[in-house]
C-alpha cells in the first residue's frame, strides 16, 4: 500500500484531523505550534491560522463554523475569526490541559484532559499521575464529566454505534470500550492492548466498522482492527510518530494521517525531515463522514442547535 507525504507541514504535534465535506478540505491542528491548518488536497491550497495558546483539537459545527479545544477552554470559532469561549474545563486543576476532542453522533463535543506534558518553554514534561478525565459539551453550553475513570493521556474518541464509545489511554497502551447510558460511560472493558509497536493515539472508523489507529511514540504505523478488537492489518508509515487519522476526499476513500516531531533531536530531524508531515493513502475501504456539533446523527434524536 503506497503512503505518500502530501504536505511537509513540519508540525511539532499535528493532531485532530477531520474532513470538512461541505468545503472539501482537510482540517487539523498543531498543538505546540499553536496553529490550525486547512488544506485543499486537489489544488494544494494551504491555509494556516495562529491560535492564542496551544490548540488541542478541532471539530465541525452544523452552521459551518468550528468548535476548538484550546489549552484549557473550549471555544467557537469562525475560520480566521476570534475564539469565543464557551467554557473553561477543570478550572480547579491548573496543572491539566485539554487533549483529544471529537464531535460525537449525539451532536456534542467530547473532550479529554490530561496532566500537562508540555512545559512553559514547549519542552517535554513528565506526566506524574493519571489525572485525565472525559467530558461532554452539548450545544446549549452544558459541560459534564462522563466518567469517574482517570487516564494518563486521553486519546481516540470513536462511536461504533451511538450508544458505544471506544477511547484510549495512551500511557496505558490500551483502548477501552464503554456503553453510553444517559450521557454517561458505563461498563468499561478492554478493547485492545499491548500491540507491541508504539502507543495508541487518534483513531477513526471505516464504513465497515473497522477501527484505524495511529501508533505514536515510535510505532510508525496504522493498525486496522475488527469490531472485536483483533488487528487484521498493519500499514507501515514513513513517520515514527503518527498521531491522528481520518477519511476524506469526495468519496471518503483517502485516509489522511497527521504526525509529530515532538521530543525528536536535531540530528534525527536532519535525517528524517518528513517527521511532522501530513500523509495520505488509499486503503481500499471508505470512511464515514464527520459528525457536526449541534446536530444529532439521523436516527439518534432531533436537532439540538
Amino acid at each position: 500500500m503506497q503512503v505518500r507525504m502530501i504536505l511537509d507541514a513540519a508540525d511539532v504535534v499535528g493532531e485532530s484531523a477531520v474532513w470538512d465535506d461541505s468545503r472539501a478540505r482537510l482540517v487539523w491542528v498543531d498543538i505546540v505550534g499553536r496553529r490550525i491548518h486547512r488544506l485543499d488536497p486537489v489544488t494544494g491550497e494551504h491555509e494556516i491560522w495562529p491560535t492564542p495558546e496551544r490548540v488541542a483539537s478541532i471539530g465541525l459545527r452544523v452552521d459551518g463554523g468550528a468548535i476548538v479545544g484550546l489549552e484549557r477552554r473550549i471555544a467557537l470559532w469562525e475560520w480566521g475569526g476570534p475564539f469565543r469561549t464557551i467554557c473553561e474545563v477543570e478550572p480547579d486543576r491548573p496543572d491539566n490541559r485539554l487533549n483529544e476532542g471529537v464531535v460525537g453522533p449525539d451532536g456534542a463535543f467530547w473532550v479529554g484532559t490530561m496532566q500537562n506534558n508540555i512545559g512553559p518553554d514547549d519542552e517535554p514534561r513528565d506526566i506524574r499521575a493519571d489525572q485525565g478525565r472525559l467530558y461532554r459539551l452539548t450545544a446549549d453550553g452544558t459541560l459534564a464529566c462522563v466518567s469517574d475513570d482517570r487516564f494518563g493521556i486521553t486519546n481516540t474518541l470513536v462511536w461504533p454505534t451511538p450508544d458505544r464509545l471506544i477511547t484510549a489511554d495512551t500511557l496505558a497502551d490500551t483502548l477501552y470500550l464503554y456503553d453510553i447510558r444517559n450521557g454517561r460511560l458505563e461498563n468499561r472493558r478492554t478493547f485492545q492492548s499491548a500491540f507491541g509497536r508504539g502507543l495508541p493515539d487518534g483513531s477513526c472508523l471505516d464504513a465497515q466498522g473497522f477501527l484505524w489507529t495511529a501508533r505514536v511514540a515510535g510505532g510508525a504505523c496504522l493498525t486496522r482492527s475488527d469490531p472485536l478488537g483483533r488487528i487484521v492489518a498493519v500499514v507501515d508509515l514513513p513517520c515514527s510518530w503518527p498521531t491522528s487519522c481520518t477519511f476524506g476526499g469526495p468519496d471518503l476513500a483517502t485516509l489522511y494521517v497527521t504526525s509529530a516531531r515532538f521530543t525528536m533531536t536535531p540530528d534525527h530531524l536532519a535525517g528524517n525531515p518528513q517527521e511532522g508531515g501530513l500523509f495520505a493513502l488509499e486503503p481500499g475501504v471508505r470512511g464515514r463522514p464527520a459528525h457536526r456539533f449541534g446536530r444529532k446523527t439521523e436516527g439518534t434524536g432531533s436537532v439540538e442547535w
